[in-house]
């Protein structure tokens, strides 16, 4: 009775029984590292970082398994993941700060900033080649917002040894269909965005990142290059071919490499949790504001409407991350106008506003379920399982 009587008076006074954090259950958030340790174990990944925080604050950060198989060296909190796509929001925030100091619009044509994309070509045939397929002019030009939202029509990728020259190689090719019309996932028109950063705030693209948004929210260990004394913190990168780990070799933070403003971001679970936390919060973080409540509300809904987009069902396309926007994008209990984006190499990361979750889940695997992996699907419903109060 006593004891009875003592949950009553925490339950009354803070607010959330003893057996809870920000309104989720312990032991089942304890479930979480568990849980992903099982994976390991079974050998689909050699190990994950996952990180979790409610009403701003963190409620589960754990280590599992290897950071490297091969010496056995644990995988730790700060280790260094290769982010791969987890780099586009971070991208698209650039945009949308020069786009709140009034320097770039979203209906701004991409031939106002590079001219060589004026007179850009249509092929009419949905890419093939043929007698009758020559270029045709669309519409309308490609703008920065079909390219936040990978609606420009414009191919994958392009090669070149620089940003500038990557650019300058997509203006080569013709468009796969008239812009805003569909949906095609395309790296070069997120590094044409890094190369208009470049431009118009007259900085290189990664010292751009560095002092606009990872200095003002504390992301020490997020950049394109990693020191030298710091590469044994990262997390090595596996292809799993019939069972088996085979390492890959990736050339990812060595001096001199493209900083890719489509994927070629170097982090850790935690800095990630930080940016998204700033999101969470439209715009700020502990005092610093790096993008107004407009933007963060912009890049967060869907501007694709019914057109299929994204990875995984039941989503459209924000400016860089996927929103969920109907009930078949609730599989993993995300609600509806949860934003997310996921890496190549099974990094995620998801804001869920009606709920106030945020939460991050950090691999290092070339192949194998992608955004809906089965460790992502499983972090993310045990996490939200775990809600007991609002």
């Amino acid at each position: 009775m006593r004891k009875a009587l003592i949950g009553f008076f925490l339950l009354n006074c803070f607010g959330q029984a003893a057996d809870t954090v920000e309104g989720m259950n312990r032991q089942k958030l304890a479930e979480i590292p568990v849980r992903m340790k099982e994976f390991v174990d079974a050998g689909t990944i050699s190990g994950i970082v996952t990180i979790l925080a409610r009403h701003g604050k963190v409620v589960e950060f754990d280590a599992v398994g290897w950071r490297d198989l091969e010496s056995h060296a644990p995988m730790q909190k700060d280790s260094l993941f290769r982010i791969a796509s987890l780099t586009k929001p971070v991208t698209c925030a650039a945009v949308m700060q020069l786009v709140d100091e009034g320097r770039v619009s979203l209906i701004d044509p991409v031939e106002k900033f590079l001219p060589e994309y004026k007179g850009l070509k249509m092929n009419p045939c949905d890419g093939r080649a043929g007698a009758n397929c020559a270029g045709v002019a669309p519409q309308r030009p490609i703008n920065i917002e079909d390219l936040m939202t990978h609606t420009s029509g414009l191919v994958a990728s392009a090669d070149g040894k620089t940003l500038a020259e990557q650019v300058e190689q997509g203006a080569k090719s013709e468009l796969l269909f008239e812009p805003g019309t569909k949906w095609h996932y395309s790296n070069l028109g997120i590094n044409i965005l890094g190369r208009i950063v470049e431009i118009v705030s007259h900085k290189p693209f990664d010292r751009f990142l560095k002092e606009r948004i990872f200095d003002p929210l504390g992301m020490a260990d997020t950049g394109f290059v990693v020191a030298p004394e710091e590469r044994g913190r990262m997390a090595t990168l596996y292809n799993f071919s019939s069972g088996k780990p085979v390492r890959v070799e990736a050339q990812w933070g060595a001096p001199g490499s493209i900083p890719s403003p489509a994927g070629g971001l170097i982090s850790t679970a935690s800095d990630m949790l930080r940016f998204n936390q700033m999101m969470r919060n439209k715009g700020e973080l502990e005092g610093q504001r790096v993008l107004s409540r407009a933007a963060v509300e912009l890049m967060t809904i869907s501007h694709t409407g019914d057109m299929p987009a994204g990875w995984v069902t039941g989503v459209g396309h924000g400016f860089g991350y996927e929103v969920v926007r109907e009930v078949r994008g609730m599989f993993r209990y995300n609600s509806i106008g949860t934003f997310v984006k996921g890496g190549a190499y099974r990094t995620y990361e998801f804001v869920d506003p009606s709920r106030d979750l945020v939460g991050v889940i950090m691999m290092q695997r070339t192949n194998g379920g992608g955004d809906s992996s089965d460790e992502t699907n499983a972090f993310i419903a045990l996490g939200t399982a775990a809600i007991e109060q609002e």
